[in-house]
């Protein structure tokens, strides 16, 4: 830590940072545009001016930017000082010049960083009289939104999008004394993390398209604490609601998980939960029921039937668990199809058996080599597809510091590197989005994959079995040096491939070379459904289908999804009584007796383990219309009250997830004997919002499952990580608000980020290494090997309902490598007895004698994948 005096007065900063990062960490107000914690300095702004003094006796100082300043021990500043007061009013007032005022009709007024900061700066009148500069808008797609008028050319955009993101079509194009932001043509954005320019942009250049579709200020919206559910890395949000309906997502800041940033299926995807296809009553025989007649009729049902329930890896581990303690856990069954669950309980045996440990999404940042074997991340894990983006500079950073560039100086560092990688090796079937930063790719069939880990991790230890008759492979050689060589190393895999030997040989890899290991898995709550310990769907099945139970109860489950629809069909038809508890209809909840509607994310309170481990609490944003209910209220047992009994209920039941309960503080926390409320202090009209009530203000929800308040009164203190529903503080209405929330800017929230880990390594030596390795992929004369390929648009259930989304999802398709069929050319497609037809891509990239097939969307869902199958032309 260095001694910073600042206005005379001594202060410890970072020393490995700069003025502005420790002024800010230390409290105090000063305005900047262009810096940012994730993306470093590069002064463009001139906002963050302060005068520095050489010693107690220099009188005069000089004006320095505070962001290209290092924060040395003994500096001396003033931020108070007339002339550097001044100077940042100039820097405001010269940016406002044309800037328009339209902060009345903006969307980003009330929560606008340029706002914060001209008051912050002083700027209060406009004395320019004389025309502005004006640019025409663009069109970016369905997520985001244009207004170029706004821009303060901080260059925040084009920096994120291009250095971070690794976008192309996002850029500054400038012509004499104009500079504009965007695209080189109208058209979506195409990079899968455009959305976070919603929150990085300080101005409302680029906004939240679909918030526009049912806009609300910030200050009157309902907030609560979530957790992405549109993948399994468990990414931190803030839901808004007005009127009983979500209107957007904002990141959520974990030091440890997302950080700053989410993928765009993860801010945009929440639209599911105000679909025209929400279950908003119960059904009974598909005739709206009252929730009292459905909750007799599914007790009169199960008291006089044999009943099973399937569970789902996309239900919170409360739903999971009272379905578990309804139906009783021997009938309990995960709701994973069999392969699945096989997978996934494969790859928490490997994490749990030790000595690999699975990382934070911070720490594969900070990973220096990587290695993914058969996982296309950006599809199937897209926020660690970003962090994997950042982890290659790890190595050519090493340039920077040698010839004592700070770290945080962007343009320095990337001045230095002059694109240099680290090494990334990256074997998969087909093409990634990350291939543009991979050292080296490497495409195949899975069980070639396989053997190439295993080649992978003999190069590393010689006591790792050998590949039969493979006597060299280069590139495993090549790979596993760059592993050895790394300070962390890292390997990533998963369960895309169906296959159980690439699992094996990159849990051998990662224990030859004392790697991290990190594995993806497809829900959000896949990790927490396997750890209840239920029997597979198959298992379901042969209940129903030999007599043994004739009542099966379908948690948040589309079965079609899971398994074949004939399988499904005659498993439906077979069991007399069937219930679903769902958010939409699906073809599950269509053939079913009674239909209880199932409370999202937004409306009910829940924990999720992800795929780090990590258990996660989510609150209910807002009380649900009509009759929706949590779905563990539907199935709970009668001393449940609250979540907290469901919770200590599960502890005892299950003791490897008794640490769930330190996820978040229980429902009785207070601060000073208040609870936290969901709404900023600024909420307005809210007797006039519910008038159609009741002329007068009716009393606010009393919420039994959480501390907070359905209200803006509260506790004022900033609460606990885990129950953030807001950032805001005085001065700072923007995002930018989360910096008065960290310890340091940039590093974990004060009193620690939210979750707990339960996937911890075994303190032991390893388990032995695995030696299934597979035979060489053979092509087959007339078949194909027909491979799951997934698309962050369009494989994702929930997230398909939201239009947005939809409008981006992934077309059904077969891609293939070969001459004998056309671009766009209709084909069959059979396998195991089943027959669809698709369009053909040619993509050259696959392997021969391989096809990928286009998972999530109808008829591409339920399909057991790998499979073989043969392709002909349609007639």
């Amino acid at each position: 830590m260095a001694t910073v005096y600042v206005d005379n007065k001594p202060y410890q900063m970072n020393a490995d940072e700069n003025l502005l990062h420790g002024c800010l960490s230390q409290g105090f107000k000063l305005p900047y545009f262009c810096w940012h914690p994730a993306l470093g300095s590069v002064g463009a702004c001139r906002q963050c001016a302060v005068k520095q003094f050489k010693d107690e006796q220099d009188e005069h100082g000089k004006i320095v930017m505070s962001c290209l300043t290092p924060a040395k021990d003994g500096t001396r500043i003033s931020i108070a000082d007339p002339e550097a007061a001044a100077f940042r009013a100039g820097i405001i007032e010269g940016l406002m010049l044309n800037h328009p005022h339209d902060c009345p009709v903006c969307d980003e007024g009330g929560e606008c960083h340029l706002q914060d900061m001209t008051v912050m700066a002083g700027h209060d009148y406009r004395r320019y009289e004389f025309d502005k500069r004006t640019f025409r808008n663009q069109n970016l797609g369905p997520l985001v939104n244009h207004e170029m008028n706004r821009c303060i050319q901080c260059y925040r955009c084009v920096r994120y999008y291009r250095d971070y993101a690794g976008g192309n079509d996002l850029n500054a194009f400038a012509s004499r004394d104009t500079v504009f932001f965007g695209r080189h043509e109208d058209g979506v954005l195409e990079n899968e993390f455009s959305g976070n320019l919603v929150e990085i942009c300080p101005t409302g250049v680029f906004t939240d398209k679909t918030l526009k579709h049912h806009y609300a200020r910030k200050w009157d919206q309902q907030f609560a604490p979530s957790v992405c559910v549109h993948c399994a890395l468990g990414c931190n949000t803030d839901a808004g609601e007005r009127y009983g309906t979500l209107r957007r997502i904002v990141n959520r800041y974990n030091h440890e998980v997302n950080g700053y940033f989410l993928c765009d299926r993860g801010r945009f995807g929440y639209e599911f939960v105000n679909s025209g296809r929400r279950l908003r009553q119960p059904l009974l025989q598909g005739r709206p029921n009252s929730a009292v007649a459905a909750q007799r009729h599914l007790h009169e049902t199960v008291a006089k039937g044999r009943v099973i329930g399937i569970g789902s890896p996309r239900a919170s581990l409360e739903a999971n668990f009272a379905l578990r303690t309804f139906v009783g856990p021997e009938r309990f069954h995960c709701g994973m199809s069999d392969s699945e669950a096989g997978l996934v309980r494969r790859m928490i045996e490997i994490l749990r058996g030790g000595p690999v440990r699975t990382p934070t999404l911070r720490e594969i940042e900070e990973c220096d080599a990587v290695f993914i074997l058969g996982e296309d991340i950006t599809n199937v894990a897209p926020r660690m597809a970003l962090a994997v983006r950042q982890s290659v500079r790890q190595q050519p950073i090493e340039i920077a510091k040698k010839l004592n560039i700070p770290l945080w100086m962007d343009h320095g560092v990337r001045d230095a590197m002059q694109g240099t990688k680290g090494p990334l090796y990256i074997a998969t079937p087909y093409a990634t989005r990350l291939d543009d930063v991979a050292t080296s790719t490497f495409r195949a069939a899975p069980d070639d994959l396989a053997r190439l880990g295993f080649a992978v991790a003999h190069a590393l230890d010689s006591r790792s079995p050998a590949v039969p008759a493979l006597e060299d492979w280069p590139l495993a050689s090549e790979i596993a040096s760059a592993l050895k060589a790394a300070r962390k190393p890292l390997v990533i895999s998963g369960a895309s491939c169906g296959s159980e030997a690439v699992i094996e040989s990159a849990a051998n890899v990662a224990m030859a070379v004392k790697a991290a290991l990190s594995f993806t898995v497809p829900d959000c709550n896949t990790v927490g459904a396997t750890l209840m310990s239920g029997s597979p769907l198959s298992a379901a099945f042969q209940a129903i289908n030999n007599g043994h139970a004739d009542t099966v109860i379908v948690l948040e489950n589309d079965l079609y999804r899971r398994a074949p629809a004939a399988d499904v069909d005659c498993f439906l038809k077979t069991a007399a009584h069937v219930i679903a508890l769902d958010h939409l209809t699906n073809s599950t909840t269509e053939k079913a007796e009674l239909v209880l509607p199932a409370g999202t994310f937004a409306e009910s309170d829940g924990t999720f383990v992800s795929s780090e481990g990590r258990a996660q609490r989510f609150f209910q944003v807002f009380v649900p219309q009509n009759d929706v209910l949590a779905s563990w209220r539907w199935l709970k047992a009668d001393d449940w009250q609250n979540l907290d009994d469901v919770l200590a209920a599960m502890s005892e039941a299950l003791p490897n997830l008794a640490a769930v309960r330190d996820a978040a503080p229980s429902a009785a926390f207070r601060i000073s004997g208040a609870k936290i409320p969901r709404s900023p202090h600024r909420e307005s009209g809210r007797t006039s919002a519910l008038v159609n009530i009741n002329i007068s203000e009716p009393k606010p929800p009393v919420d039994l499952d959480s501390p907070f308040s359905f209200s803006m009164e509260g506790t004022p203190d900033q609460p606990p990580a885990a129950l953030i529903p807001f950032f805001w503080s005085p001065s700072w209405n923007s995002i930018q608000a989360v910096n008065t929330y960290q310890k340091e800017v940039g590093g974990p929230l004060r009193g620690g980020d939210s979750g707990v880990r339960i996937l911890e390594t075994a303190e032991v030596n390893g388990q032995p290494y695995f030696d299934a390795i597979p035979a060489a992929f053979q092509p087959r004369e007339g078949e194909w090997l027909l491979l799951p390929m997934y698309h962050i648009f369009g494989s994702d259930e929930l997230s398909l309902s939201a239009p947005g989304i939809a409008e981006l999802a992934e077309k059904p398709h077969l891609a293939v490598n070969s001459r004998e069929f056309m671009e766009n050319q209709e084909v069959e497609i059979s396998y195991s007895g089943n027959t669809f037809r698709l369009p053909v891509r040619i993509r050259p990239d696959l392997p021969l004698g391989v096809a990928g097939v286009s998972v999530g969307t109808a008829p591409l869902i339920g399909i057991a994948l790998p499979t073989w199958g043969t392709i002909a032309r349609a007639k």
